[in-house]
């Protein structure tokens, strides 16, 4: 049971909606501001890097992209030696991943362009072992937030309610609150409650799903590659797939198809959809390999954005991050690095704000900090649902004249792709968000469209 009256009132505290990775890394950023940080999570967290209810999406791959690692060594130094002790293996993504792309593999060749890989369970295990060391967080487990406290006029939240399951609630009192209770977050209603507007959303959504299995890597397999991945090709070619390696000498595999064609569940049906992807190599690695796992399916992938910073007005004291703002498809694997961007954007707010502010009121932080976190969003939310709008059975809006240009120029770029390491090295720097996707139209990159275009015009017209 938590109990609010054991910490003095004078404490400045702040409370965290949600112990996943986008509040564990939020509540780290907030222990350099607050002297008590609580962070509510309605599961019970696991002893060891095992699954738990609340993620069931962990059973799938996720990828922490480079930009993601490098925060996350910023903000709990050292944790990626310890991830390294687990025995997660590194991969060069361009020498060590066949990709196959839309005009065909990717060259291989030797970069700096190298993470680790491993388990969501273990990669949040971590994380979460790292924070309950420091004396200033507290884990309430269990728990479900059922509403926001406030002051007398509503104009700043005070705190939250949280229910026990048993009928026990609680008042939880805070300076600062964050929700990063992802999807299923429920400020929208609660801040209809005290008087405020909901926030506009928006949705695209490819009806992409996807199937997971967990496998032992064969006995004396030795192949050239550490990870697969087999791109699908718009606007027929729906299905896709990747084979990631993680700690304990295990693959995950995650079969991908978008327009509904989802991938089955049952083993013949499994390993079918893996043979009919662009190429067989996964359905080759797999077929002799031992499973470890049944087969999980997700369909939950549509892109979903909360315009938290086009509202006229919040109240003070509540901000908003991760998935319980803007959530991507999930197979472009922007999500946990995404997360890990906000967090250091509410460091350089909560930095600025306390400089201007001597007396260190968070008056104004609301507001600007949403307004801050959707210029980080932009960039992977255009990427996400740029791709997913080339399909034809997408929903939810449709392009407008610029992204339907920038569609096809990057659809050039892509071809390019399988002959070019140099375009390849940038695609790689973009998707792991070393570079902005304006990378793509620099001079010599731009050249290269143009005579490819002007080449294939003249193949045409022949």
């Amino acid at each position: 049971m938590f109990d609010s009256q054991i910490y003095p009132l004078t404490e400045k505290k702040a409370i965290v909606i949600g112990g996943s990775i986008a509040g564990l890394l939020t509540a780290q950023v907030l222990t350099k501001y607050f002297d008590r940080i609580t962070i509510v999570e309605r599961d019970r967290f696991p002893d060891q890097p095992k699954q738990r209810q609340g993620i069931p999406q962990a059973h799938h791959v996720h990828v922490l992209l480079i930009r993601g690692q490098q925060i996350l060594e910023q903000l709990f130094p050292g944790i990626m030696a310890e991830l390294a002790d687990w025995g997660t293996p590194i991969i060069n993504w361009t020498s060590d991943c066949l990709w196959l792309g839309f005009n065909g593999w990717s060259p291989r060749f030797g970069s700096n362009l190298s993470t680790r890989t491993c388990s969501r369970n273990l990669l949040e295990w971590t994380i979460r072992r790292r924070l309950a060391a420091n004396e200033r967080v507290v884990f309430v487990q269990a728990a479900q937030v059922t509403s926001l406290l406030s002051n007398p006029s509503k104009t700043s939240v005070t705190g939250v309610q949280v229910s026990f399951g048993n009928e026990t609630k609680a008042d939880i009192p805070a300076n600062l609150v964050v929700d990063a209770s992802g999807r299923n977050s429920r400020t929208p209603e609660w801040l209809q409650a005290l008087g405020y507007e909901s926030p506009q959303e928006t949705v695209v959504n490819s009806f992409l799903g996807y199937a997971s299995r967990w496998y032992h890597l064969p006995e004396g397999f030795q192949p050239d590659w550490q990870t697969l991945i087999i791109w699908p090709k718009p606007p027929n070619k729906t299905r896709s797939g990747m084979l990631y390696p993680v700690e304990g000498n295990r693959w995950i595999v995650t079969l991908a198809g978008v327009g509904r064609d989802y991938p089955p569940t049952d083993e013949a049906g499994f390993l079918d959809f893996a043979r009919s992807l662009r190429s067989p190599m996964i359905y080759e690695a797999i077929k002799d390999a031992q499973p470890l796992s049944s087969i999980f399916a997700y369909k939950r992938t549509e892109n979903h954005l909360r315009h938290y910073e086009k509202l006229s007005k919040l109240p003070e004291g509540l901000l908003l991050i991760g998935d319980a703002v803007c959530a991507f498809n999930p197979i472009y694997g922007q999500g946990m690095t995404t997360a890990a961007l906000g967090a250091l954007t509410l460091d350089e707010c909560l930095s600025k704000q306390l400089s201007d502010q001597s007396d260190g009121n968070l008056i104004g932080l609301s507001r600007y900090f949403q307004q801050q976190l959707s210029k980080v969003i932009s960039s992977p939310w255009l990427m996400s649902t740029g791709e997913d709008f080339r399909w034809p059975t997408t929903e939810g809006g449709k392009p407008d004249l610029i992204t339907k240009l920038t569609q096809q120029y990057l659809y050039q770029v892509f071809l390019l792709q399988a002959n070019s390491a140099q375009i390849h090295e940038l695609f790689l720097e973009v998707l792991n968000m070393l570079k902005p996707p304006s990378a793509f139209f620099q001079p010599g990159i731009f050249i290269q469209v143009l005579k490819q275009v002007i080449q294939i015009q003249n193949q045409e017209s022949k």
